[in-house]
């Protein structure tokens, strides 16, 4: 009950910061900007929504392909169209509650499959432990390969920083020692409890990233997860060359945009209004006026999240009739071979 009131209280802090975020930028916004924003939504190329909708579709295809890689490890061997299928629908239920969508995912694969569905936690686990690994390593490469476009902003920022420092000196004192303060407690609490939630989830992962390394396919694995992480930064870079504003940034942009946005889809849920404001962010760095960067913001959430809703509700009405025709195929057949 403690655990479902605590998990009930973070999506709703969460969800709650999401929507704040979503005030503030829309409510930051001058008539004339408003004006502006509408226009640049309007102005983008509606074709382009196409290959941007393949593109997500394949994501999570591979990403349905991949996993079942990981169900193998585990003596389990689903069907293509049925591991989809689950994907799909552990993605639209993540909209609704956070991690949900494991749980879905897991629950619909077992019904269809036939197959127990606690085996699959493990799996879960490694795929998400996996992933957060790629996701640092793209970071980190991401940020060595736009250096110099991060660090003349970051220098432009810092700069304008430092006259604000000077001039509230006291409360960025307070600010540095509730910080100190914060830390050393943090490390206090950590060493008298060691065996914490952050402590089971980092041997979680360690466990997780060990078992797909040492894998049979770990090559085919790994491939597609190059496929999965190349589709997200197609999405983003055909997305980019929608609006006139963006028409011009390179696929390494993308990346950086990528990178940057899946930081706001995990922090709140959906990426409600944090994706848009850490993307209006980044595009500043390739001098994207505040506005159209906004505007793309909106845009690609929308479309991403657009993308799952379509997606989870076709996977919903057909993996049942699927499964039906399927199963009444299965029987003609071993009643013909009798």
């Amino acid at each position: 009950m403690k655990k479902a009131l605590l998990t009930i209280l973070q999506y709703g802090i969460f969800l709650g910061l999401g929507i704040y975020l979503v005030y503030h930028m829309l409510h930051e916004l001058s008539p004339a900007q408003t004006s502006e924003m509408v226009t640049a939504i309007k102005s983008i190329h509606g074709l382009y929504l196409i290959p941007i909708f393949i593109v997500g579709f394949l994501s999570h295809f591979f990403r349905g392909l991949r996993w079942r890689y990981l169900l193998e490890t585990a003596g389990m061997k689903p069907g293509v169209a049925n591991t989809t299928f689950a994907v799909l629908i552990g993605y639209i239920a993540n909209l609704a509650l956070p991690r949900a969508g494991e749980v879905a995912k897991c629950t619909v694969l077992a019904k269809y499959e036939k197959m127990p569905a606690h085996k699959m936690i493990g799996t879960i686990v490694a795929e998400r432990a996996f992933d957060i690994l790629c996701l640092i390593i793209i970071a980190i490469g991401t940020f060595l390969l736009q250096f110099q476009w991060i660090n003349d902003y970051v220098g432009t920022k810092m700069h304008d920083l430092g006259n604000k420092i000077h001039r509230h000196e006291g409360v960025v004192l307070s600010v540095i020692l509730a910080l100190i303060l914060f830390i050393v407690a943090s490390i206090i609490i950590y060493r008298k409890n060691r065996d914490t939630k952050f402590g089971r989830f980092m041997k979680e992962m360690n466990h997780g990233i060990l078992s797909i390394l040492h894998m049979k396919k770990r090559w085919q694995f790994m491939g597609y997860t190059v496929l999965i992480w190349l589709m997200y930064t197609l999405q983003v870079y055909i997305g980019l060359k929608s609006l006139p504003d963006t028409h011009h940034l390179s696929i390494l942009a993308a990346l950086v945009v990528l990178v940057y946005g899946s930081v706001g889809m995990i922090i709140t849920p959906g990426g409600i209004g944090l994706y848009t404001l850490l993307v209006a962010q980044i595009l500043a760095v390739y001098n994207i006026a505040d506005v159209p960067a906004q505007a793309f913001g909106w845009i690609a959430w929308a479309v991403q999240t657009g993308i799952i809703i379509v997606l989870g509700v076709i996977s919903l009405l057909s993996i049942h009739p699927y499964n039906n025709r399927k199963n009444a195929k299965i029987t003609v057949d071993t009643a013909q071979n009798i």
